[in-house]
């Protein structure tokens, strides 16, 4: 039996609906990146295919936390810290497992949009004179030394969520400096053979952010979820060129088999609710 597309949202925006309307860190990236692919997914249910999960990275994001947080327990700066001149701590707080959780996050109301933004930290840092600093874990295996952020889009993504947590923290009334620092772990590929470990460079890249885009940006996403047109595609979107091309694909197949449609295995063709056929192959 083939398995049912289990990518559609539960809950999507209804421009009717009073109830603050709950929108991810992630997804106002996906703004950014694909107008079209963020209405799908927030206004009509449609959600982008996930990809396969990154248990590598996960693991050391786990292991990095572990690590801090037995410094966050002892209120002393980790070795790291002290080697890139940071006068700061780990930052205790009783909100800081909730604060990590994918699903609650930082969170606050954006009164004008009704939004209600959220996103989950790795980390935060206290400094001597109480400032925060928003930390981010990054884990990867290149042949080069990473030592700053380049101007590709990965790490402009980067900046934008720290931004978007610095301006998450500072709505729920925190001193948060602008500097935030990157904990970058990059694999040695060098090495004669595996033996059953990973070695790993790790390094402390600072960024200095500014948030001030973030409340328009809301604003934007907003309007465009408020809109009945659907938006253009990205420029740099993969998908919508997929889908466009998946669909002249199968247009011109059913053309040139005399405008047949879809048909399921039992002969019968499968509608869904709307009445589209759906999951088939053509005769």
């Amino acid at each position: 039996m083939r398995p049912e597309y289990s990518g559609r949202k539960s809950r999507v925006f209804e421009p009717s609906s009073t109830e603050p309307f709950r929108i991810s860190r992630s997804k106002i990236d996906l703004f950014l990146e694909c107008p079209r692919c963020f209405y799908l997914g927030q206004r009509l249910g449609v959600k982008r295919p996930s990809t396969a999960p990154f248990t590598l990275n996960n693991a050391v994001d786990h292991l990095l936390k572990k690590e801090f947080d037995s410094h966050r327990a002892k209120g002393d700066a980790h070795p790291l810290m002290k080697k890139y001149g940071i006068d700061a701590v780990p930052f205790k707080h009783k909100d800081m497992d909730r604060w990590r959780h994918n699903f609650s996050g930082v969170d606050t109301l954006h009164a004008p949009t009704n939004f209600l933004v959220f996103g989950a930290v790795d980390d935060i840092w206290e400094n001597a004179r109480g400032e925060l600093h928003v930390v981010d874990y990054k884990a990867t295996s290149k042949d080069e030394e990473v030592s700053e952020l380049n101007d590709s889009r990965w790490h402009d993504q980067y900046r934008r969520q720290m931004e978007v947590y610095q301006w998450l923290l500072r709505q729920n009334k925190f001193r948060v400096s602008d500097t935030g620092y990157f904990v970058y772990v990059n694999a040695y590929r060098d090495r004669k053979a595996f033996d059953g470990k990973l070695e790993f460079d790790v390094r402390v890249i600072a960024y200095k952010g500014s948030d001030r885009w973030v409340p328009s940006v809301l604003e934007k996403a907003n309007k465009c979820l408020l809109s009945k047109r659907i938006p253009e595609t990205g420029e740099a979107c993969e998908y919508c060129p997929y889908r466009e091309a998946a669909g002249r694909a199968f247009k011109a197949a059913i053309l040139k088999n005399g405008g047949k449609t879809c048909i399921g295995e039992s002969g019968t063709i499968k509608k869904d609710e709307t009445g589209t056929p759906t999951s088939a192959r053509l005769f």
